[in-house]
């Protein structure tokens, strides 16, 4: 297995960039949108950096961690988005979607893995298909494990730690740019929370008719929704906790359950990649009576979001002044 070398541990560890400015520890409502992006887009990316090690020696769990910090990430950046739209911000996209596509392949080896060892029972046949399994995991680390020790990655280190702190989109001096930037965040996040709660609930009504794509894509959604919240945490009072909990509860089992079954749907792919070896690998990912009862429970789940009241500005800034 490849070991990343000292230069590259010394990357990951390091400071992305020199940051000028000291921003506060903890979101407020009052806090500008420019400040708020700061402050949860350099929170993620430092997640990224933590786990660097850990899934350069194929530790599962680091790998697990390093997509959730880099898809919270990029949530924040479509969050803020169109503040942060600049002319760079194409690149930075381009390339945090090319480590996700980098990890993600492993991580969907993990998970077939692991729905192959729980449904084998120790039977000769399944344990020979493991091993094929095994191979194409090894070989598809020892490309992530090069791909995090590039100068590729070095460069998307430096320049989305430059791109958050300095880039483009923080000195745009148009009215519409500067009225974006010192948008108290309460005022941005109910809007988009609303928005992007109103077009997820709209495209579940049909999940029971919805192809393998378009299932993917509300479980994008779903996610977007999920991880954005999770990142305003700081912001909910105690009386609006119970509420934040409850729509995070429901949009948690509709998330888990439309990721089995996105695993389910990648699984069969990447058991036709073994058809020549292993056959018969395709139909242990085939089961209609779970993708019934997964789409059942999001169903389920989605009907009781749409129950609850929809965020409010009060729900993030119970009796707050603007901030400075």
């Amino acid at each position: 297995m490849a070991r990343p070398t000292t230069s590259s541990i010394a990357t990951a560890r390091a400071k992305p960039a020199a940051r000028r400015n000291v921003l506060p520890g903890r979101l407020s409502p009052g806090m500008a949108c420019d400040t708020a992006f700061r402050i949860i887009a350099r929170r993620h990316l430092d997640a990224v950096l933590a786990q660097h090690d850990g899934t350069c020696h194929g530790d599962p769990e680091a790998l697990h961690k390093i997509r959730i910090a880099l898809t919270h990430l990029r949530t924040a950046i479509r969050f803020f988005s169109p503040m942060v739209d600049d002319a760079l911000r194409p690149n930075v996209w381009a390339e945090l979607k090319w480590l996700n596509s980098q990890l993600g392949m492993v991580r969907d080896l993990d998970v077939a893995i692991e729905r192959v060892i729980a449904e084998s029972g120790g039977e000769l046949d399944v344990i020979a298909e493991l091993q094929h399994w095994d191979e194409k995991r090894a070989e598809s680390h020892r490309l992530l494990a090069r791909a995090l020790q590039s100068a590729r990655y070095r460069r998307l280190v430096e320049q989305t730690s430059a791109w958050i702190e300095s880039g483009p989109w923080s000195t745009r001096r148009s009215k519409e740019a500067i009225r974006l930037r010192r948008c108290p965040l309460a005022d941005h996040a109910t809007a988009q929370l609303t928005e992007w709660e109103t077009t997820l609930l709209r495209k579940a009504r049909k999940l029971r008719k919805l192809d393998v794509e378009k299932r993917h894509r509300l479980r994008l959604l779903n996610k977007r929704l999920t991880y954005s919240i999770e990142s305003l945490e700081d912001l909910f009072a105690d009386e609006s906790l119970t509420k934040q909990k409850s729509i995070l509860k429901q949009l948690r089992k509709a998330q888990k359950s439309l990721g089995q079954l996105n695993d389910d749907a990648r699984g069969q792919t990447l058991a036709a990649s073994l058809n020549e070896a292993v056959p018969e690998a395709g139909i242990r990912f085939l089961n209609r009576k779970r993708q019934k009862k997964l789409l059942r429970t999001a169903s389920n789940a989605y009907r009781k979001l749409d129950k609850a009241k929809p965020f409010r500005s009060s729900d993030l800034a119970p009796n707050a002044e603007p901030e400075d």
